[in-house]
């Protein structure tokens, strides 16, 4: 008996201790409108709409009446688990309250039984300011998925007891939280996550994140995870393990204020997506990539787009023979003057348009063995390549070119060009190709080129 009664007694302090507190701050303009104070999550109901499973009529005329999601149905199973208070006045479950003051309220979530789902808990809580989960039983919780996604008030969150040992998904969990400048994760848990996509996309005032205990073996989709983080300057990712990880796709995005990321210990055997990785990374002068396997990307387009204090930037190891597409990829990298790809292997790739546009201090540049068999377009490719004086593209196969538009345009040293192999067959549009070529003399440009002017 006294065995049964400790258990007993262990199973009512975990559920006392179940509960969330969370602080909102309202306006005069806020009073009477529905303010949302939490999200369905007992039933994952976008999800389900997204994955067209086959569901009751009697689920669709509740969720989905004139084929719009119903955020206002309420789930029984959560009537029955979840307690609101408000100032410690209980009020009937519903995901929006109307408050009749301006100033801040503090609201008590209690929950009877854990949970094993949390994700789009708080999603869009845009006038919370405050949460406090250090009471919260999060140990049966699998998915986090938008947790706290677009809490575009969200000041401070203490995460200090969370439990994340089985969590497999925190898809945009702090998404678009724009007001958070710090948060400790250093209890967290991740060796289950294999998905991270958008994690901390749209933070734009985190200034410091520290992710030396996270365990990524697992994670497959790091997509956007770091996208507009505006306000970071340093990321060491340096004990980050993506064996696994497919997709890098804008994962650096719009870090405007990007100093220094870690990338050495970046496995990327089995990226197939680094599609602008590090477009608008503004700040960044120098990128060690030496590590990278990019065996088995298919898609660099953008990459370094934007990269605008980029100086330097070594691709010696890059592997692109599976690569199909490179539009804009060093498009608007205003500082760097030099740059080597005679080891690019372009034989896939079909895409070139504004690949070197706008590298405006570009002097050097070698691509003596790109293969241009199937690339369809190249519109833009140096325009406004404005210190660039020579141009050696005598080996380029133009066959399968349609548009031309702009190639060179504004190329304003440019002084010799060798296009002695341009096969234009199959050009459509070779509008203003030359434009503001200035140094250039007419007389050097190929009869073809004349001809269309004329």
């Amino acid at each position: 008996m006294r065995c049964q009664k400790e258990e007993e007694n262990e199973i009512n302090y975990e559920n006392k201790l179940n509960y969330i507190i969370a602080e909102i701050n309202l306006e005069e303009k806020d009073i009477n409108k529905d303010i949302r104070i939490i999200n369905s999550f007992e039933e994952d109901t976008r999800s389900r709409i997204k994955e067209k499973q086959e569901l009751s009529e009697e689920w669709y005329k509740k969720y989905l009446p004139n084929g719009k999601f119903n955020e206002f149905f309420i789930n029984e199973e959560e009537v029955k688990n979840c307690e609101i208070k408000i100032n410690d006045e209980l009020i009937p479950f519903n995901y929006f309250h109307k408050f009749d003051k301006k100033g801040k309220y503090q609201i008590k979530y209690s929950f009877n039984k854990p949970l094993s789902r949390t994700n789009d808990m708080f999603d869009r809580c845009e006038f919370i300011t405050n949460i406090d989960l250090s009471n919260f039983n999060s140990k049966n919780v699998t998915n986090m998925d938008c947790m706290f996604g677009e809490c575009s008030s969200l000041i401070s969150i203490n995460l200090s007891n969370f439990n994340t040992q089985n969590v497999t998904n925190m898809d945009c969990m702090f998404g678009y939280c724009k007001s958070l400048i710090n948060i400790d994760l250093s209890n967290f848990n991740t060796k289950n996550v294999t998905n991270m996509q958008g994690m901390f996309a749209g933070c734009k005032s985190l200034k410091n994140l520290n992710l030396s205990n996270f365990n990524t073996q697992n994670v497959a989709n790091m997509r956007t995870m770091f996208s507009d983080c505006e306000s970071l300057s340093n990321i060491d990712l340096s004990n980050f393990n993506t064996q696994n990880v497919t997709d890098m796709q804008d994962m650096f995005c719009g870090c405007k204020s990007l100093i220094n990321v870690n990338l050495s210990n970046f496995n990327t055997q089995n990226v197939t997506n680094m599609k602008t990785m590090f477009i608008g990374c503004e700040s960044l002068t120098d990128i060690d990539l030496s590590n990278f396997n990019t065996q088995n990307v298919n898609n660099m387009q953008g990459m370094f787009s934007q990269c605008k204090s980029l100086k330097k930037l070594n691709l010696s190891n890059f592997n692109t023979q599976n690569v199909t597409y490179m539009q804009g990829m060093f498009d608007s990298c205003l500082s760097l003057t030099d740059i080597d790809l005679s080891n690019f292997n372009t034989q896939n790739v079909t895409n070139m348009k504004f690949m070197f546009a706008y590298c405006k201090s570009l002097i050097n540049v070698n691509l003596s063995n790109f293969n241009t068999q199937n690339v369809t377009d190249m519109e833009s490719m140096f325009d406004s390549c404005e210190s660039i004086k020579n141009l050696n593209l005598s080996n380029f196969n133009t066959q399968n070119v349609t548009n031309m538009k702009f190639m060179f345009a504004d190329c304003k040293s440019l002084v010799n060009i060798n296009l002695s192999n341009f096969n234009i067959k199959n050009v459509n549009n070779m509008d203003n190709m030359f434009s503001g070529c200035d140094s250039l003399n007419n007389n050097d440009l190929p009869n073809f080129i004349k001809n269309y002017d004329a």
